[in-house]
């Protein structure tokens, strides 16, 4: 039995509409697709950067997919899209691209790049400029990165999924913990919880524990959980592609006076921060409201890392595995609108907080639900 498609029809002809409108703003008549993420965005489908893979989008007409032959029944299960050229293994991508774009007319036009992808290498673009010498070339990077931050309601249903699974994982992985227990079973148990409630994968995120605890981007070890330990985890489920990302310690024994306090903190610290996200607030402002707070806390020395960043579809194999297109920092001139939707965090002393939260017209609203604690096994 064939796969539904990710979204509705009217959506996917919502975001095409979207990007031809951009492109008439830049005088394009032709963009070039290449970004994992823009291409299920768009299509319904994404691919590993093996072999360079690409959809043109004309200002009339049906987009054409230039895929791997490899993967043509992975595409057609999975995109609304019919018309596509594959391509033989041993092909050159850019060549069969650039020989299909002039068989179809568009090997002159005013063809528009993603310049900030992460999939168009300088080479690659050499080769793309060289094949099409009577191309006029035009920059479209962000252009897709900025469309894709106010999500759609049919994007914000996985948007909740995924944080409802990562509020169960998050309450299956504290009960795995303990003295004497593997860091790896707290990992399992949220794995477990994952797959059976639907997450693309198992992947479970970040899990982290003693000494290590406050690396927020350690990788799993085989630390056996001791008294005193902290055990950091985030979890990150996806649900077709879509992330919600979950925040929170645990203090293997009994927590110290320090720590009990420093938790409180650092709370309340967040807890006015995600009351600031309002529509048109300022993100400069929200970040300083959890920034300013935990220096003024004495909790820090020193805040480099953003506060906040977007949340949204994460491609499987993308290098991008934070969003980073909106990020609460102090240097930010940018303003909140409805339907964004961020991970916030606050970190100190090997204690970290963070909640998926959507902004809403009447404010913010936190996708998950898990207590806000310092949890103790």
């Amino acid at each position: 039995m064939p796969m539904p498609l990710s979204f509705s029809r009217d959506e996917y002809a919502r975001r095409l509409a979207l990007v031809r409108a951009k492109m008439q703003e830049r005088g394009a008549e032709v963009v070039l697709v290449d970004e994992a993420e823009h291409l299920a965005y768009l299509t319904g489908f994404d691919r590993s950067a093996t072999r360079y893979q690409a959809c043109a989008i004309p200002l009339d007409g049906e987009p054409v997919m230039f895929l791997r032959s490899l993967d043509e029944p992975s595409f057609l299960e999975r995109s609304w899209l019919r018309d596509h050229v594959t391509m033989a293994d041993w092909e050159d991508p850019v060549e069969v691209i650039a020989r299909e774009l002039g068989r179809r007319g568009w090997g002159t036009r005013r063809l528009a790049l993603e310049l900030d992808s992460n999939y168009l290498t300088v080479r690659r673009w050499q080769a793309i400029t060289s094949a099409l010498p009577a191309a006029a070339f035009i920059d479209f990077g962000e252009v897709l990165r900025e469309l894709r931050l106010r999500k759609s309601a049919e994007e914000i249903v996985y948007l909740r999924q995924a944080a409802t699974i990562a509020d169960r994982a998050m309450a299956a992985a504290v009960g795995a913990a303990g003295e004497g227990k593997n860091e790896r079973e707290a990992a399992a148990a949220a794995s477990r919880v994952f797959l059976e409630l639907g997450a693309d994968t198992g992947r479970a995120g970040v899990i982290t524990s003693g000494t290590r605890a406050s690396s927020l981007h350690g990788v799993l070890g085989s630390h056996r959980l001791e008294r005193g330990d902290i055990l950091h985890m985030e979890l990150v489920p996806q649900v077709h592609g879509y992330s919600a990302r979950i925040m929170r310690p645990t203090v293997i024994g009994v927590p110290s006076a320090s720590q009990i306090d420093a938790a409180r903190t650092l709370l309340d610290i967040q807890d006015r921060q995600i009351a600031a996200m309002k529509p048109g607030a300022a993100a400069a402002d929200v970040d300083r409201l959890g920034r300013d707070g935990v220096l003024a806390a004495n909790l820090r020395d020193r805040y480099d890392n953003a506060t906040g960043y977007t949340l949204g579809y994460y491609a499987p194999w993308s290098p991008r595995t934070s969003d980073f297109t909106r990020l609460f920092i102090p240097t930010a001139t940018w303003a909140l609108e409805p339907g964004m939707v961020f991970h916030m965090y606050v970190s100190a002393l090997g204690l970290a907080f963070s909640e998926t939260v959507l902004v809403t017209d009447a404010g913010a609203e936190r996708l998950t639900r898990t207590e806000r604690a310092l949890f103790v096994r």
